[in-house]
């Protein structure tokens, strides 16, 4: 059940502490939300699985960074 103060992080309840359920609510809405594609610039990159990334509009798919993406150019 998630809470209004720690969003998807109620989950754990009142285990970790406060701190540590606020920077696990704060990664998840980052790593939930659309991302900006390095290949056709647009918000559409979603997160596949740990790792993971595909693009839902020009439909690439590469690897790099957990949660984040992390992409060099020249790749």
């Amino acid at each position: 059940m998630a809470t209004k103060k720690i969003g998807s992080a109620g989950r754990f309840g009142p285990r970790y502490g406060t701190r540590t359920r606020k920077i696990v609510t704060a990664m998840e809405k980052k790593t939930k939300k659309k991302l900006m594609c390095p290949y056709c610039e647009r918000p559409a990159l979603k997160r596949v699985a740990a790792g993971i990334w595909n693009c839902k509009k020009c439909n690439v798919k590469f690897a790099g960074g957990a949660y984040f993406p992390k992409f060099v150019k020249g790749e």
